[in-house]
């Protein structure tokens, strides 16, 4: 149908209830892996008071700020981390982030600043190939050996968080950290509209992460480590 023919369609009624239909069908498969990540992730996010005792707390990255600290953002995932720790609801910490160059090393960064906050450093474990939240929920299973955690994330990631290491084996409750509505809280919730799409690929595919490398047993021995 060429586009003249396809724009006389349109002035009639039918044509246009049919286009509406069309759109209203494009809208609503776009949506629905959104609508999947709402519904497997959303029955297991918890605040600090209840959410049931783990061995690790996995924390994702979220950015530095130009000097190499952490971000604003994941000084908050952090800080939440650490309340779970001082809490005894964990006992070892998980760092996930990008460290795929020398001058950017996120889990690096996140380290520091736990230990700096009074976190013993045998308790934190660094994966530094979390390029994804996929890559960070398939390596702590696959290449850390976690099979039970707490998710530490902003309220608009958790449950594809927690969607995606579930679809990756692991049993987790999410700690969703609220965060004021800004234009950075919109522009994340409006991204992770766009992400839901490739969360429900990985979930139903199960692609090898970016980079897997061998088993570590970083996890298990920070579990082992005397208590500091």
């Amino acid at each position: 149908m060429g586009l003249r023919t396809w724009g006389r369609g349109l002035r009639t009624r039918k044509g246009q209830r049919r286009f509406v239909q069309a759109a209203a069908g494009v809208c609503t498969l776009a949506l629905l892996p959104a609508v999947w990540v709402q519904l497997a992730g959303g029955g297991r996010v918890r605040d600090l008071a209840d959410v049931p005792a783990a061995p690790v707390a996995v924390v994702f990255g979220a950015g530095l700020t130009p000097a190499g600290h952490p971000s604003p953002y994941l000084a908050h995932r952090l800080d939440t981390a650490l309340a779970l720790y001082r809490a005894g609801k964990v006992r070892v910490l998980l760092v996930t982030g990008d460290n795929s160059r020398t001058t950017y090393d996120e889990p690096g960064a996140m380290r520091t600043y736990l230990v700096a906050r009074g976190v013993p450093e045998a308790r934190v474990v660094v994966d530094d190939a979390g390029f994804d939240t996929w890559d960070s929920c398939s390596r702590a299973k696959r290449v850390f050996g976690v099979d039970k955690a707490i998710l530490v994330s902003q309220d608009f990631h958790i449950r594809r968080a927690l969607a995606l290491c579930e679809a990756a084996g692991l049993s987790v409750y999410g700690v969703g950290v609220d965060e004021p509505h800004d234009r950075t809280w919109y522009a994340g919730g409006a991204r992770e509209l766009l992400a839901a799409g490739k969360a429900a690929v990985d979930a139903t595919l199960h692609p090898a992460p970016r980079f897997l490398g061998p088993k570590e047993p970083g996890v298990t021995r920070a579990l082992e480590a005397p208590a500091g």
